[in-house]
This record gives structure tokens, C-alpha cells and sequence, in this order.
């Protein structure tokens, strides 16, 4: 009699199971095929100025309509949410997760392979988990793009790619393979130990003679087709920027300048000194992935300071914010809360909001996609019950490609 019974309840408990899944999988397909309507009562668009009692239709993963609730009328058939304040997806300008895990363990740490300086064929797309829990967990703060890939821990360690916090897999998640190649100026790229490059002559001496070799190769009819060859082609052609981290002001001085020996594109990365050297930034065009408000300072970045995303910003630099790379638990930081801390130090709510939105979008080449609410672009939208720089601000819900695939309270 009690064997029958539990049995029953067994029976009972795989049914309840079962009609749950069934139900999950059920608001997934309503939620991924519904056309929705966003009403939040501040809308910052990053398109203009920001909208009070605001709409955003969506229709087929991109925005269709964005508005004033008197301009904008809702469709009897769509889904409403609400919020007390509507962003774009936040975008970080340059993380490791994905690469390296939440455990802090050598089995989840991908992002350096240390087996050599030079690396630029080493593809992201490769290591990268699009399960990884640190994305689920910045997707929970409204972060829907990342930039990610090899760490600033080797001369050349290896390339980015830009994904997506959605998707099964890395194909599903990725929307640029190939970003950026990434490059340490500094001690953070000398090999140590005895190895090359031990100084900051050797490392540079090593990155120009990659790309005297990958000029070399361009004039040639029939020029090499090896992994690491390909990839520095792609340099001196201009298709691939450079992701260059460099802290001291001298270091930042030697990328700027071999940008111009070589006629070739960067980004800056870290630049905790950057505020000493902004009139050559400026001059070079270079755009600016300024190192987390809250970094801890120390060797190369003992000049960083929570005003420089603020002052490069009044010069005219373009600048985004990055969680970056952490070698310690909980391995990521949050972009959002970094751009609060921004606020705090000489920046307004939008141009701190426009570090981790509109400005990173441009700095990474698709601002035509994501970055801001206007039509036609990705319906990548984070959902707050309050302004979402305030630190007992909660995200309730995150937007991706029109799918709701965050919803409570983080």
C-alpha cells in the first residue's frame, strides 16, 4: 500500500513537472514570437532627449516605433510591459567572461594561453561558453552586448569577439567573430621569468617586427596563408583594429605612435593615465575603453581616477566603459554599476548612461544595431524599477532581439 502510494505521488510530482516545462516552454514561444509594447515612464533613448511616459513597439526582434504614449498607440494585440525607467541594452566595451568562468578554476579560465607572446590567430569564437554563469548573471542588470575575448595578459594574446548575453551557444550568441586583436603595452605583457619579452623595448621591437612582416607579406602575390599571418593581414589592412592596454602614459604614447608608423587602427585600452596625455589622444582620433570607475589601482594603473571617463568625454575623446579583467572572484565586474560611479565623478546621468550604451556601441562599430531605441534598430531594451545609476535600483527585466529573457528583480 505504500509502495502504491508513492508511486502516486511520484506519478503526481513527474506530472506537475512535466505541465511546469510545458508551461516554460510555452511563455518562451509566446514571448519570442509576440510583438511588444515597452511603456516606461522616463524612456532614455540615447537618440535624443529622454522621453517621459514613453512607448517602444517591437516587432520581429527590432523596434518598430518609439514615442510618447500620445504619439505611439498601441496595438490591441501586443504584450505591454512597464517599467518606471527604460534603457537601451547595456553594452560592456570589454570583458573576458565567456572565456573565463565563475569558478576562478584553470578548467574555466580560457582568456590567456600562456604557451607563447605572440598569438593574434587565436580566435575567441573558439573558447567561448555562451552558458557560462557570469553571463547570465550581467544579462540580470540589463547588459545584453559584450565585447569579449583574451585578456590583456601577453604582447599578443589574441582576438575579440562581440556577442550577444542570449543563445544556446556561440553561434546563436555571436554577432561579430573577429573584433579586435588584443595587444599589452607594459608590464602586463612581458612574459617574465626570463622569457621575451622581458622589457618594454623587447615588446615593442616584437609587435612591430609582427607587423613589418605582415607589410612584408601584403606585397607579396602569393602571401602566406598561415593562421597568424592571416590574422596580422588583416591589421595592416585596416579591417582589424588593434585593442591595445595601456596604463602609463608612456605606453599609451608608443601604441599612439605605432598607429601612425603603420597606418593601422586602434582602440586604447585601460589608459589609467590618459587624463596626462589627452591633447595627443585626441589628436591621434583614438578612441578610448577606459579601465572600471572602481578599479583598484597599483604598478601600471596607480594613476587611474573615477573623473578620467569624465574629462576624456569633455575633450571630445571618444570613451566607453569596460567591466575588464579580474583575477580574482567573482571574476566580473558590472558595467552599470561602474557608469554610477561615473556620474558621481564629473559626468551627467546621460553621459554616463552613453559609456555603456550609444558611446560603446560606436566605439565597437555598431551603432547602426545596438546602442540606442530608434527604428530598425535590435530590440535590446533593460527594464528598471527606478533610475537605474541609483545603487538600490533594481533591474526588472531584460530585452534581447525582442525576446523577454530576463524578468524579476535583480
Amino acid at each position: 500500500m505504500m509502495f502504491k502510494q508513492k508511486v502516486k505521488n511520484n506519478m503526481v510530482n513527474v506530472s506537475k513537472n512535466l505541465l511546469a516545462l510545458c508551461t516554460l516552454w510555452l511563455i518562451l514561444a509566446v514571448t519570442a514570437s509576440a510583438q511588444i509594447a515597452v511603456q516606461g515612464e522616463t524612456v532614455w533613448t540615447m537618440a535624443g532627449e529622454p522621453i517621459t511616459n514613453g512607448v517602444v513597439l517591437i516587432n520581429n526582434g527590432k523596434i518598430e516605433a518609439v514615442g510618447t504614449a500620445a504619439s505611439v498607440k498601441i496595438p490591441a494585440n501586443y504584450t505591454v510591459i512597464t517599467a518606471k525607467v527604460v534603457t537601451p541594452g547595456l553594452i560592456d566595451a570589454h570583458t573576458v567572461i565567456g572565456l573565463n568562468g565563475y569558478l576562478n578554476q584553470p578548467h574555466d579560465q580560457m582568456a590567456l594561453d600562456g604557451s607563447a607572446s605572440v598569438q593574434p590567430e587565436l580566435r575567441a569564437t573558439d573558447a567561448y561558453n555562451a552558458q557560462e554563469r557570469l553571463i547570465d548573471w550581467v544579462r540580470e542588470f540589463g547588459v545584453t552586448t559584450i565585447h569579449t575575448g583574451h585578456q590583456p595578459s601577453a604582447l599578443i594574446s589574441g582576438q575579440t569577439m562581440i556577442a550577444k548575453t542570449w543563445g544556446k551557444n556561440v553561434d546563436d550568441a555571436t554577432i561579430v567573430p573577429t573584433a579586435m586583436i588584443m595587444v599589452t603595452l607594459g608590464n602586463n605583457g612581458l612574459a617574465g621569468a626570463g622569457k621575451s619579452p622581458g622589457s618594454r623595448a623587447k615588446a615593442v621591437a616584437m609587435l612591430r617586427a609582427e607587423l613589418i612582416k605582415a607589410q612584408e607579406n601584403a606585397k607579396k602575390p602569393d602571401a602566406p596563408k598561415d593562421l597568424k599571418s592571416v590574422a596580422m593581414a588583416a591589421v595592416i589592412k585596416r579591417e582589424t583594429p588593434l585593442l591595445i592596454n595601456a596604463n602609463k602614459a608612456q605606453d599609451i604614447i608608443t601604441a599612439l605612435r605605432i598607429a601612425k608608423e603603420f597606418n593601422i587602427r586602434i582602440v586604447l585600452d585601460g589608459a589609467a593615465d590618459a587624463q596626462l596625455v589627452m591633447n595627443d589622444i585626441k589628436a591621434a582620433g583614438v578612441p578610448v575603453i577606459i579601465h572600471p570607475t572602481m578599479a583598484r589601482a597599483g604598478g601600471d594603473t596607480d594613476g587611474l581616477s573615477m573623473e578620467t571617463a569624465g574629462k576624456l568625454k569633455a575633450a571630445g575623446i571618444p570613451v566607453a566603459l569596460q567591466s575588464g579583467y579580474e583575477g580574482y572572484v567573482p571574476k566580473t565586474r558590472v558595467v552599470l554599476f561602474e557608469a554610477g560611479m561615473a556620474a558621481q565623478n564629473g559626468m551627467s546621468q546621460r553621459d554616463a548612461l552613453a559609456l555603456i550604451t550609444i558611446d560603446a556601441a560606436k566605439i565597437l562599430g555598431l551603432d547602426a544595431r545596438i546602442g540606442s531605441l530608434a527604428v530598425g534598430k535590435d530590440a535590446d531594451i533593460a527594464l528598471y524599477d527606478g533610475d537605474p545609476l541609483e545603487w538600490t535600483t533594481h533591474c526588472i527585466g531584460t530585452i534581447i532581439n525582442g525576446v523577454l529573457v530576463n524578468k524579476g528583480t535583480r
